[in-house]
């Protein structure tokens, strides 16, 4: 027998997840599946949102994967194109990249195929990490409005604030100045935009974790904005022993009973894509039943407190986050993101869908 560890993929929770968005906007739905679609599985979860009206993502394999399995929808590079020799690429298949720096803008120049791209041109708003500033991007729009082979442009910038208290206001009005005139499509919001921002919708928005089930807000569960949790990651208790006050736990006996105590070791690690940094404390389903991390995270195992969970047994099926133990809770009691937790599943921990 294999390992007991898996993750589940809820492609309903993502079709789901879907209509949750489209409910919030008017404007067309760009699904982002970038990184293997938030660890979910690229083709499987481009699937589940074959209803988006386009995709986003950043590598043109990736891309090629999505035509050939039958994908006809805008598929948009986020990062654009890498070289001069992607753009045939682009064109044959019929992908749109977004322009954000100098050499791109050099390589196109070079290209001498007309009329055969869709571009989105990005501004830097504030964010400071891709696209052009202020200054240049009106002389930058007007040379690629001109380009021989560009088809039609997008306008788009991304913010740095949107699911926080300081909020979009400022890169708004830096998009509302420098391109708010013109009479193009435009492409402002992700996930938390999207939710609490209705005036950044523009022509297209960009919903990426949300889809997956997870909250882009830190004062926010997910199931109050409507959304399913859609990766569950899961394993059983491969050991269970007695301890008695003293008793260290793990790796640099970082934890140690203060009471008699009965623990249950986890098949599951940082190498499945656990955190390794995650305190004791950290929340976790056994039998159904919240309980708690014990110790330091191991490449292939994790300590669990079944002192409180007396159907605890060998074999028993634990939850390390998804349906009844939310990616989010977990990531905050980790210090970390429910990105890095879907996006870090390891390639050795098998999907079933």
């Amino acid at each position: 027998m294999s390992r007991p560890i898996h993750a589940r993929i809820d492609l309903a929770a993502l079709q789901h997840n879907l209509h949750m968005a489209r409910r919030a906007t008017s404007a067309r739905v760009m699904a982002v599946v970038k990184a293997n679609g938030y660890g979910h599985g690229l083709l499987q979860a481009a699937d589940a949102l074959r209803d988006a009206d386009g995709f986003a993502l950043l590598d043109v394999r990736d891309a090629l994967q999505l035509r050939e399995a039958g994908f006809r929808q805008p598929i948009l590079l986020l990062e654009g194109f890498f070289s001069r020799d992607e753009l045939p690429l682009l064109a044959e298949y019929e992908l749109t990249s977004v322009i954000h720096n100098q050499s791109q803008l050099d390589w196109l120049e070079a290209y001498p195929r007309r009329n055969g791209l869709s571009v989105w041109l990005k501004l830097n708003s504030g964010m400071n990490r891709l696209g052009f500033a202020s200054a240049e991007f009106p002389a930058v729009l007007e040379k690629v409005k001109a380009h021989r082979a560009v088809r039609d442009v997008t306008l788009m910038t991304h913010f740095a604030q949107a699911d926080e208290a300081a909020g979009v206001e400022p890169q708004h009005e830096v998009f509302r100045q420098v391109a708010g005139a013109q009479r193009l499509p435009c492409s402002l919001a992700n996930s938390a935009a999207l939710l609490r921002y209705p005036a950044t919708h523009g022509d297209w928005v960009r919903p990426g974790i949300m889809l997956y089930g997870s909250s882009p807000f830190a004062d926010v569960a997910a199931e109050t904005l409507g959304l399913r949790p859609v990766m569950t990651l899961s394993s059983a208790i491969i050991s269970i022993r007695q301890l008695k006050a003293g008793d260290a736990v793990g790796y640099g006996a970082t934890f140690r009973a203060d009471r008699p105590m009965r623990i249950g070791t986890v098949a599951c690690g940082y190498a499945d894509g656990y955190p390794r940094h995650a305190p004791t404390g950290t929340p976790i389903l056994v039998e159904g039943q919240r309980t708690r991390l014990l110790g330091r995270v191991s490449m292939d195992m994790l300590a669990v407190d079944l002192s409180d969970v007396p159907a605890a047994k060998i074999g028993s099926r634990v939850v390390l986050w998804g349906e009844g133990m939310a990616v989010d809770e977990v990531a905050r009691a980790a210090g970390t993101l429910s990105y890095e937790l879907l996006c870090a599943l390891a390639p050795r921990v098998p999907l079933s869908f």
